[in-house]
């Protein structure tokens, strides 16, 4: 069932993108709360699979491709509509295959980017990766800032004068507000990042195979089971 999730997001994501290319501003309010259901979905199908007890490795990795192809697909799809800069996307997709290819090294070994199997070896990383504070700010972030980017790119548009568009992304604040999750959504990204390259050390260093006897910090309450993105 969760998995039925992931790929219904996949398929709204795509129905949002035509949306907003072919209709930018008549559908504009329609593109912005469907995107929404987009980034809630996220947490639904973790929340049915934790429910219906059908966890499974298979979903975690699953999960965290459907939100890798999300997060790719948009950064690189409002670079396309020019509404950011071409190096935004291309700084995700390089982060998002570095990290993914380290955590790669430890999934021989039946372990997860996260839960208590995790590779990440500090409660630091642990809390800035997998805490529910960083996982709920980093979702909120982006769902902000993709929803506010939908309507932008109506608002620009010359067909969008006089609408509620206009009205509302001329406010100062309105157009501060979003373009500052816009680049706290990349810093997040970014910064998320990282521990994986200090963790993914012990890997590195033995080809592939960390000591046992490595000592892991306590586990973050949160989804066990499912990595975080």
């Amino acid at each position: 069932m969760a998995n039925l999730i992931t790929i219904a997001r996949l398929i709204l994501l795509f129905v949002v993108i035509a949306m907003i290319h072919f209709r930018p501003v008549d559908l504009a309010l329609p593109s912005m709360i469907l995107l929404g259901v987009v980034f809630a979905g996220d947490g639904i199908d973790g929340w049915v699979a934790r429910k219906r007890r059908s966890t499974s490795p298979f979903g975690a990795v699953f999960d965290i491709a459907g939100d890798r192809i999300v997060e790719t697909v948009l950064w690189v799809y409002f670079a396309w509509e020019r509404v950011i800069p071409l190096w935004a996307p291309f700084l995700v997709i390089v982060r998002g295959g570095i990290v993914d290819a380290l955590r790669s090294m430890s999934y021989d070994e039946g372990m997860t980017a996260f839960g208590e199997n995790t590779m990440m070896r500090s409660a630091f990383t642990r809390w800035l990766t997998a805490g529910r504070f960083m996982r709920g700010l980093y979702g909120y972030v982006k769902a902000t800032a993709f929803i506010f980017l939908a309507g932008y790119y109506g608002y620009i548009q010359p067909e969008a004068a006089g609408t509620w568009l206009d009205k509302v992304y001329s406010l100062d604040v309105v157009r501060w507000f979003g373009w500052a999750n816009v680049w706290l959504a990349l810093a997040l990204t970014l910064v998320r990042g990282v521990p994986v390259l200090f963790d993914a050390v012990p890997y590195i260093r033995r080809g592939g195979k960390t000591a046992v006897a490595e000592p892991l910090a306590a586990p973050v309450r949160g989804r066990a089971s499912t990595p975080e993105r």
